[in-house]
């Protein structure tokens, strides 16, 4: 599997580690408890099975061109599916925009996953994963109903097989985190 995620500006991306560590103090399901490197609060655009040849040069470049890009979270939800626990991400212009031309680049990847195309899609933040429905008003109530702001700073791409992340930004490395 391979993603195109956006990475968040470093204030957003505190904004949101320390919900997950509220969750956690809390004793709910929480990322924070996800100690894999590669963990960090992050919004996915894509996921295929692979990425067709030139896609990953033709997605740095309009990562590049695109960002940064402003980020507005809205409330906490959970999802269908997985039920994962999130925080809802506004969809602006500039961001479904880039989401659009992303999935252009990948229109002939296998494997698309179906929850990232367009038209399906629900830009997000995770918080949690397998999130029970019923916590919801105390997540709620312990992730904060503020509605967090900031930008989505830089872009990477996870490979499920190695269990690793490549820069999807040619100007530079990823940011620290």
């Amino acid at each position: 599997m391979r993603t195109v995620e956006l990475l968040c500006s470093p204030e957003l991306e505190e904004t949101v580690r320390a919900a997950w560590h509220r969750l956690a103090e809390a004793g709910l399901p929480s990322l924070a408890r996800n100690s894999h490197p590669t963990n960090r609060p992050h919004l996915t655009l894509a996921s295929v099975d692979a990425f067709p040849p030139g896609a990953e040069q033709r997605l740095a470049d309009l990562c590049a061109a695109a960002l940064p890009l402003p980020a507005r979270v809205d409330r906490v939800a959970v999802l269908d599916g997985s039920a994962p626990l999130v925080w809802l991400v506004r969809p602006a212009p500039q961001l479904v925009a880039l989401h659009g031309a992303v999935w252009d680049v990948l229109a002939e990847a296998p494997g698309p996953r179906p929850w990232h195309l367009p038209g399906r899609w629900i830009p997000h933040l995770s918080l949690a994963l397998r999130f029970r429905d019923g916590d919801r008003r105390r997540a709620r109530a312990v992730a904060g109903l503020d509605r967090p702001a900031g930008e989505f700073v830089a872009a990477r791409s996870y490979d499920g097989d190695t269990r690793t992340v490549s820069d999807l930004d040619p100007a530079g490395p990823l940011l620290s985190g």
